[in-house]
């Protein structure tokens, strides 16, 4: 590989995080941070404007969160070289990742070596997944029941992250700047895909899942 700067967007709605991210890629060399955005809405300005060569992406943001996000810088940009650095180390945020297009999963418990590791594979268009990330990939294939969360579309799955945080219709609506029956559409949807007839249902069948922490645990 040459010699010339890896661009890097990095895209997390605390500054202070951003701020570390910054610090460690470039400590390391070879990487140079040209924008950064607090959330999705911003992060296709910031990637219009500056054409970076990656992405470093949150899952979890206020609105629009990355998994939908990523997904629309691809539709963007086919090109784009997305890298997931989130707390949320399950399968099904993984699969939900690569389905939305990201080539990297690095979870923010891994050593920071791994996300520098990961910015390099992906400039070179090679996937990269921290171990903790790549053993649950391979323990969920091995499997044999198949999740159906993972038959939900980036956009559902982002909906129904939200409506796990008790976002209303209209906050959802919002936030995807949809109609509040279209948000209605897909919560009934969701429930469909997933097998439930309720909202109670489908809190416990995530907290099976992995989605939302056992009650009585700490976030």
């Amino acid at each position: 590989m040459s010699d010339k700067l890896i661009r890097v967007m990095l895209v997390d709605d605390h500054e202070i995080v951003r701020h570390g991210y910054k610090r460690l890629l470039e400590s390391h060399g070879g990487v140079e941070i040209v924008a950064e955005a607090a959330d999705a809405a911003e992060s296709y300005v910031q990637y219009k404007a500056t054409s970076p060569d990656v992405v470093i992406m949150d899952v979890t943001m206020p609105g629009r969160g990355g998994i939908d996000a990523a997904q629309q810088l691809r539709r963007m940009d086919p090109n784009a070289r997305i890298i997931f650095y989130s707390m949320h180390a399950t399968a099904t945020y993984a699969i939900q990742a690569i389905r939305a297009g990201a080539k990297g999963y690095v979870t923010k418990s891994s050593d920071p070596a791994l996300l520098v590791e990961a910015v390099k594979k992906v400039m070179q268009d090679k996937p990269s997944f921290c171990p903790e990330i790549a053993e649950s990939l391979a323990a969920s294939r091995v499997e044999q029941e198949t999740n159906p969360i993972e038959f939900l579309s980036p956009r559902e799955f982002e909906i129904l992250r939200m409506l796990l945080e008790a976002k209303s219709t209209q906050e959802i609506a919002a936030a995807f700047r949809l109609s509040t029956k279209t948000v209605a559409n897909y919560h009934y949807a969701i429930k469909s895909k997933l097998g439930v007839s309720s909202d109670i249902d489908l809190v416990y069948f995530c907290m099976r899942h992995g989605l939302v922490p056992p009650l009585g645990t700490a976030p």
